[in-house]
């Protein structure tokens, strides 16, 4: 690290503790050649995700569209503002895992199962406009589906 005061590159690390968020490390470090101490701080430099659209375009992954269709699908429901803040933040940390670059199905089917989870009200209204109903069968045929993945097995 340089001295921010003479250039020297040689320093010693006096003391370090964690920011009170815990997003980062807060270093307090000495020159080994004037003697200044000066803090640096280190962070985790998160990957970008990237959606890969069915155009074939990448754009970033913007959490915000993902809190407003889960906003859209589940309004006049009860589910907070809260709750779907959480829910997207979960479906961004479960999209990182599968790696730096998911194509919009892959999140079309995560905010489905999120909100099969959260609001299955919510889970038809957004099924609707994501598999492009067309027709009264279309709702009829999602609703089976739905009951039948969440009803209990018997034995």
């Amino acid at each position: 690290m340089r001295c921010p005061s003479c250039a020297h590159l040689d320093d010693k690390v006096v003391d370090s503790r964690q920011t009170d968020d815990g997003s980062a490390i807060r270093r307090r470090r000495e020159c080994l050649g004037c003697g200044v101490r000066f803090n640096t701080f280190e962070r985790l430099e998160e990957i970008p995700l990237t959606v890969l659209k069915r155009s074939g375009d990448r754009v970033p992954f913007d959490r915000s569209k993902i809190v407003k269709g889960i906003a859209s699908a589940a309004k006049g429901r009860p589910v907070d503002e809260v709750k779907i803040a959480e829910a997207a933040a979960d479906l961004e940390e479960e999209l990182r895992l599968l790696g730096p670059e998911v194509t919009s199905e892959q999140v079309g089917l995560a905010v489905l199962e999120c909100l099969r989870e959260l609001d299955q009200i919510a889970y038809v209204r957004f099924a609707s406009v994501y598999k492009d109903f067309d027709d009264p069968a279309d709702f009829q045929r999602e609703i089976r589906l739905l009951t039948k993945a969440t009803e209990p097995k018997r034995h």
